[in-house]
């Protein structure tokens, strides 16, 4: 799999959103999330491998327990970066699992990715368990948690890039990426420290 392109310095999967594709129908989903400006939180990478910091670790686990909050969600190949995440997503069909409301919906958290309160059941975005619903649930709750190590910090850009894995030649396309990221850090159009040389 190439490397991602970057449009109006922003990072781009090449395959664009699929038109009239249910996001809440079952399929998987390529997905990048990154963290504002660039900034390296998540730890570094030593011998072609990623090392996670504090701020790290609790970005992946709350990747990891996605299904215990969506429980039509199954994580599958994923790396974070320095400043970054590639993961997919396996996403069921709502028609095909009746329970997907999950507690924090039925305890009326918030989704919004800039803070982690609570909000009447009846308006809760978590009864809708779209691909945007699951992200919007895991930078908010990401955010929260890592703001309580350095308060107010830390922020993910606003939006994140998705990729419909169409076959299975596509899915283990996406999965060699993701397993080899680490040791293409030095070239990574992510990886700031490769941007400003690139500016001199």
């Amino acid at each position: 799999m190439g490397m991602p392109e970057k449009y109006q310095d922003r990072y781009r999967i090449k395959t664009a959103r699929l038109k009239f594709w249910d996001y809440a129908s079952w399929g998987g989903y390529f997905i990048t999330i990154c963290v504002k400006d660039h900034k390296n939180m998540f730890g570094n990478i030593e011998n072609g491998q990623m090392v996670l910091n504090e701020l790290g670790k609790q970005a992946t686990n709350f990747w990891n327990i996605l299904p215990e909050h969506f429980s039509h969600v199954h994580i599958d190949e994923y790396v974070f970066m320095p400043n970054h995440m590639h993961g997919i997503i396996m996403i069921q069909s709502q028609h095909e699992n009746k329970s997907a409301i999950k507690i924090d919906a039925i305890n009326g958290v918030s989704t919004n990715s800039d803070s982690y309160g609570v909000i009447p059941s009846d308006k809760n975005p978590m009864l809708n368990n779209s691909l945007s619903t699951i992200i919007r649930w895991y930078k908010g709750r990401t955010t929260y948690e890592i703001n309580k190590l350095i308060p107010k910090k830390f922020q993910w850009q606003a939006r994140f890039y998705e990729h419909v894995i169409r076959n299975e030649a596509d899915l283990h396309r996406v999965r060699e990426y993701i397993v080899n990221n680490p040791l293409s850090w030095e070239l990574d159009e992510e990886n700031v420290n490769r941007i400003k040389k690139d500016a001199k």
